[in-house]
């Protein structure tokens, strides 16, 4: 079996607000070509323990991939710490300083003199063409041994992964696939959706099934290692309809998509548009609607109203309502949706008004008190949530609440408009 491992190297990775999202992008595509991935490994900017790390994986591994650190600064230490776990020295290439100058010239920038360590290649390696950075990759290769440098950003590690390496490693692979089936669900426990699939899965004896909670909503993730890609498809596929089935609406993907991104594409198949209106959420539905590549043609106005005197005056709610019902109520919500609605001329309003903490609960509106209001041409209509979680999680669990009250009240409308 060929065995694979991945560093990722950077201080700002073990850090709360960095993910290392290559890793695992890294490891699907290794999969898909039948190389195992072993271990993942994340390393700071320190040079002893990036060496004793390299080092180790090169003695377990066939195949050995770091990420990041190959910038210009005097903290980015992965390709000389990698040539030392080599045993190399580093080499200098005109021809690589000349592109990356050339590369600044178009931007119409100069190129620091810094930018110069990054022709610095490893004796003996591949270079690997960088045509969305200045940072090129290096391949390594020795007694069947592989250790592949990549970038970091993500829009230059993937398309030099894809077009350089994988072509290359695919010689490696062994007759085996992994493939994989992300099912995502909204509004339901893990404990209560594990009764429900429970019966489906432990049919599978080969499926590797886990139910995973993230911050917005359940997974349940499958994963098959067959010698053939077809019939391992197929039986997903066929345990993907059992699930789906069983569990109904509170299905929203079975291919691992986010929730703005169904939600956007159920709106633009139908030609609809939508806007939004939040208070304790700050604008993160508008902000995970806009995240999608071209959600303008669907998502058309979002209002941060805050304080009750921007309801009033941006949305229309009434003080009586305020007055009579408070900021966080049903009925504010719902004059939100519509006030949303009407100002922006479109065929949905939503709106989110709740209590996300730490303070301002009261015993009658608890911290994680959320209300969802929704319009259409025909209807106004809000929910009542009790979110758990600190403020973090309030606002965002609140988000794909909302964004699933937008989808199931869409799915209902369909139903109307078939019957």
């Amino acid at each position: 079996m060929i065995t694979s491992e991945i560093i990722a190297v950077g201080s700002e990775l073990l850090t709360p607000e960095k993910t290392d999202t290559n890793s695992l992008w890294l490891t699907e595509t290794l999969n898909e070509i039948g190389i195992e991935v072993m271990l993942k490994t994340i390393v700071g900017d320190d040079e002893l323990r990036l060496l004793e790390t390299i080092k180790d994986a090169l003695k377990r591994s066939d195949v050995v991939i770091t990420t990041g650190g190959l910038g210009p600064t005097e903290d980015d230490l992965t390709r000389q710490i990698a040539a030392k776990a080599l045993g190399k020295e580093l080499v200098f290439r005109q021809d690589i300083e000349d592109g990356i100058r050339e590369r600044f010239k178009k931007m119409g920038r100069e190129m620091s003199e810094t930018n110069r360590r990054q022709a610095m290649v490893i004796d003996g390696s591949d270079v690997l063409k960088n045509d969305n950075g200045t940072a090129p990759g290096l391949l390594y290769e020795e007694d069947g041994k592989y250790l592949i440098v990549l970038p970091g950003p993500p829009r230059e590690l993937k398309p030099m992964f894809t077009e350089q390496v994988v072509p290359r490693l695919k010689d490696l692979a062994e007759d085996f696939v992994v493939k994989r089936r992300i099912i995502g669900v909204s509004g339901m426990g893990e404990s209560v959706l594990d009764e429900l699939v429970a019966p489906i899965y432990t049919q599978y004896s080969d499926v590797r099934t886990s139910i995973l909670f993230n911050k917005t909503h359940v997974e349940i993730h499958l994963y098959l290692k067959a010698e053939n890609g077809d019939e391992a498809n197929a039986i997903l596929e066929e345990m993907t309809a059992k699930m789906a089935d069983a569990l109904g609406i509170a299905v929203f993907t079975t291919k691992g998509e986010s929730m703005e991104e169904v939600v956007g594409r159920m709106l633009f198949e139908r030609g609809q548009t939508v806007s939004t209106a939040e208070s304790c959420t700050g604008g993160l539905v508008g902000r995970r609607f806009t995240e999608v590549p071209g959600s303008s043609k669907y998502y058309m106005e979002g209002a941060i109203t805050y304080s009750n005197d921007s309801k009033m005056k941006m949305l229309g709610v009434s003080a009586e309502t305020i007055e009579n019902h408070g900021a966080v109520s049903s009925q504010t919500a719902e004059e939100m949706a519509v006030g949303i609605r009407e100002r922006s001329r479109t065929d949905f309003g939503i709106s989110i008004t709740g209590i996300a903490g730490p303070d301002g609960g009261t015993d009658e509106k608890p911290v994680g008190t959320v209300f969802v209001g929704y319009a259409d041409a025909n209807e106004t209509r809000s929910i009542k949530l009790t979110v758990p979680g600190d403020r973090y999680l309030v606002r965002w669990r609140t988000s794909q609440a909302a964004l699933d009250y937008l989808r199931r009240q869409m799915l209902k409308q369909r139903g109307r408009d078939k019957v």
